[in-house]
């Protein structure tokens, strides 16, 4: 999804804690992926009984975006092991599911073009049924079809702000009058095939939230039943942080934030917004967010926040939800039966549904206002 960075982890310990921090960082944007520095993240609690717990943290770079992995209560050992698989797992999903870098992703696009069949992986298969799926439900909201508009704005890059003038309108007619959508893709197994040759598939507005289901996935098959994966972040968490509960924060789009709140032991905190990647003609903005409908970026919200059960979902519904606006946006909520919403308009008040409500505490000075699912 738009990798906006709306939501950042809180790191809260108590006083008589000791820390002691190394990082692991690894790159997987390269062609040679190369660990940059091995990290051991450990903070010990000192309980009454003198009991041990330790976080290990390791950062990877991927989709464009800094992914921190934090266990809780792994001994160094099975943590290096879970790091090593994921960053193994990182580094295929980047490859294979790049928009633009030449990978298995452009070679289906360039095989829909030509109108042919293609091989596909299992990821890409699901990450296309279930794409099919919420297009459906968002009446169109959430098509990641739409690649070939996305790089006619020139969105395909991760070098921003775009310096600029958009698109000719001629063009962005010319490319929606293709009309692509998911679901001119047939699933036959592992092949797959469009009769539109206009699909060009982008799974920006999805891809990091179904990476760290997968993620979180591989740390439950290993025995790690505490962790939170965070990705520029857009986060999931399982489990807790000892005998409390990860707590986050939900950043303004000015900068600073504008609440925190206490996440569950299994869900995802996603956010979309149109104020840090953009296209910009003197001083005129155009978000990298883009309506399929229309073909143009949307500007009524400046972000929305989304709190589920799975990252894929709260990764496609915060885009669907922006795209929606404040006219539309209890439609998408219905139809993918959410609860959990927050959006920030341009002014930076805040619009939250009842339930969200009751999971945040907005600091003081927040313009707020709830909003119930079902319009009066």
């Amino acid at each position: 999804m738009p990798g906006m960075i709306a939501v950042f982890l809180i790191h809260l310990f108590d006083r008589d804690q000791s820390v002691r921090a190394r990082r692991t960082w690894y790159l997987l944007g390269m062609k040679r992926p190369q660990l940059i520095i091995v990290l051991v993240f450990a903070a010990v609690l000192v309980t009454a009984c003198r009991d041990e717990a330790t976080s290990r943290h390791a950062e990877f770079y991927v989709f464009g975006t800094l992914t921190g992995v934090t266990l809780w209560n792994v001994d160094e050992e099975p943590a290096q092991r879970a790091f090593a698989r994921l960053q193994q797992t990182f580094q295929r999903m980047h490859r294979d599911w790049h928009a633009w870098e030449p990978g298995e992703l452009t070679g289906i696009n360039a095989a829909f073009a030509r109108g042919e069949a293609v091989a596909a992986g299992e990821d890409i298969v699901e990450l296309v049924r279930r794409s099919q799926a919420l297009e459906r439900s968002t009446g169109g909201r959430f098509n990641p079809a739409i690649g070939a508009l996305i790089g006619l704005w020139g969105f395909h890059t991760s070098d921003y702000p775009i310096i600029g003038p958009p698109p000719e309108r001629a063009e962005i007619e010319a490319l929606l009058a293709g009309r692509p959508s998911t679901l001119d893709i047939r699933i036959d197994g592992s092949r797959l095939e469009s009769s539109n040759p206009a699909v060009q598939l982008d799974f920006g507005a999805v891809a990091k939230g179904y990476a760290i289901d997968i993620a979180c996935a591989q740390l439950r098959e290993l025995g790690i039943d505490n962790a939170i994966v965070n990705a520029g972040g857009d986060l999931r968490v399982i489990g807790s942080h000892g005998e409390r509960p990860w707590r986050i924060a939900v950043r303004a789009p000015g900068g600073g934030i504008v609440g925190s709140l206490e996440t569950g032991r299994d869900e995802a905190v996603f956010t979309s917004g149109n104020y840090e990647r953009f296209r910009q003609e003197e001083t005129t903005r155009y978000p990298h967010i883009l309506d399929p409908r229309s073909g143009w970026p949307v500007e009524d919200l400046a972000s929305v926040t989304v709190i589920a059960g799975e990252g894929l979902l709260a990764d496609a519904a915060a885009t669907a939800l922006i795209v929606a606006g404040r006219s539309g946006w209890r439609e998408v909520a219905q139809s993918l039966e959410l609860d959990q919403v927050l959006m920030i308009d341009g002014g930076g008040k805040v619009y939250l549904t009842r339930r969200m409500a009751e999971r945040i505490e907005l600091l003081d000075g927040v313009e707020s206002e709830i909003v119930d699912l079902v319009a009066e």
